[in-house]
């Protein structure tokens, strides 16, 4: 007699209803980690920049929303504009005064400059709202659940899955299809022909920098509702990130907005089928991907160099 497969067993147990919930759960959770890769994919694509502070944008985001929500009643709707223009409008102030400094020196100083961010910037949203952190409002417009057939599944959450999946989308049209996206790809690639062409590459670089945090920030502002806004909200979901930009190829547009869905939806079922993985699933497919592909799935020798 042939024994059951696991599959076939997490079948049995839970039924297609509770997989296919668990697919959207993943969905929501991969449209997180696919909002913060594709920001770092980029500022790492223009600048080479490893930002390890993308994670403290992130909560920056949240927190600029809950503020915004407590003392002058700025609607979640709002927030989603303000707070990614307010910390991308602070991330352009770090990379003109701070981090502009450092291009020609080796690439340790830009890591080491990011990582005291982290620490600085923590130490100062704990000193300004605790440790422990403190709950966001759901929108009203968006609570309650959504029939999809099979469940009644949370609005919000699907709101944060059609949201991410724009976003996602919008942005890579942008770098893939315009003039703008164009400049931004000679810019990466050859620098000095850039400004040959008169370009102004060094705005340019500013600009993808604040772009690039601004993603992390409207990606906290998205979070806000499902979790408590906290100092170090960002560190975990950074480090999964890191993870998938490495999986989905460094500095690759749509490596990082694949592999972050993707990953999501692997982690988020692969606990259902066996918990205690959940929290290294991820790296283990990057250790796979770095063995039998170094560049990641989506990327090139360029990119890696």
């Amino acid at each position: 007699m042939i024994d059951a497969s696991p599959f076939m067993l997490a079948q049995a147990s839970f039924g297609w209803d509770y997989i296919l919930t668990q697919l959207f759960n993943g969905l929501v959770r991969g449209g997180f980690y696919a909002l913060l890769a594709l920001g770092l994919s980029i500022i790492f694509g223009m600048l080479r920049i490893v930002n390890f502070a993308h994670g403290t944008m992130y909560m920056l985001g949240a927190f600029v929303a809950y503020y915004g929500a407590q003392l002058i009643h700025l609607p979640f709707f709002a927030a989603l504009i303000v707070a990614p223009v307010a910390v991308g409008a602070f991330g352009l102030l770090v990379e003109t005064t701070l981090l502009r400094r450092l291009y020609d020196v080796d690439p340790l100083y830009n890591l080491l400059l990011t990582f005291a961010l982290v620490l600085v910037i923590e130490d100062l949203m704990r000193l300004l709202a605790g440790p422990l952190g403190s709950p966001y409002e759901t929108p009203a417009v968006l609570s309650g659940a959504t029939n999809l057939g099979f469940t009644l599944y949370p609005t919000y959450q699907l709101f944060v899955i059609v949201v991410c999946i724009a976003v996602c989308a919008i942005v890579y049209l942008i770098i893939e299809r315009t003039a703008l996206g164009a400049r931004i790809r000679a810019a990466t690639e050859k620098p000095e022909l850039t400004r040959a062409f008169g370009i102004n590459t060094r705005r340019l670089i500013s600009g993808v920098f604040a772009f690039g945090v601004a993603l992390a920030a409207f990606a906290g502002v998205l979070n806000a509702p499902s979790t408590n806004v906290s100092p170090t909200m960002g560190d975990a979901i950074i480090i999964n990130t890191f993870a998938i930009v490495v999986i989905g190829g460094m500095g690759s547009i749509l490596g990082s907005i694949v592999t972050g869905f993707a990953l999501g939806i692997i982690a988020t079922i692969g606990a259902v089928y066996y918990p205690p993985i959940s929290n290294t699933l991820i790296f283990i497919v990057m250790v796979l991907v770095i063995l039998f592909r170094p560049a990641g799935l989506f990327g090139t020798a360029e990119r890696t160099t």
